[in-house]
């Protein structure tokens, strides 16, 4: 009946204080280690660039929006957003030189992105989110994504 007798196994408060103060260190030297890796200071980089380039979007869509229809105001500025995107991702986020293979891949990656975009947006539209904020949850959305897609084509053609 071995089991039934309970060893003494309670730590004193000095034990779980050195126990939490050891995986406290540890932890701030994951997070240290993280913010110095390679991939994210590429992610930082890509989100740099993200916010340009959606913010070109943006402001390209909302100024237009108030002349043409919400799609063509859309993929307007989509197509002027893309431009700048191609060279600040290439030359910034994953520097790269641009290539015809990474432009076909970006190409390929953002005709995805882009048809994601307009079925979100016009997803948003119909139930009923107003033109001019319906792109926010559009862009929370397929952003992620669109890193995943634009990586693996930067990384896969070297």
């Amino acid at each position: 009946m071995c089991y039934l007798i309970r060893k003494n196994t309670k730590k004193s408060d000095y034990q779980k204080k050195t126990i939490f103060a050891e995986k406290l260190v540890q932890t701030m030297v994951d997070i240290k280690t993280l913010l110095k890796s390679d991939s994210f200071k590429e992610f930082i980089r890509f989100c740099i660039v993200g916010v340009i380039a959606t913010a070109i979007h943006y402001g390209i869509y909302l100024l237009l929006n108030l002349w043409i229809n919400v799609n063509v105001a859309y993929t307007l500025g989509y197509a002027i957003s893309f431009c700048c995107n191609l060279f600040l991702t290439a030359k910034f986020t994953f520097k790269k030189k641009i290539t015809t293979k990474r432009t076909g891949g970006f190409i390929l990656c953002h005709g995805v992105n882009y048809l994601l975009h307009m079925l979100f947006l016009n997803f948003f539209l119909w139930i009923g989110i107003a033109e001019q904020w319906a792109p926010i949850p559009v862009y929370c959305l397929v952003i992620p994504i669109n890193f995943v897609l634009v990586r693996t084509v930067f990384k896969r053609f070297n």
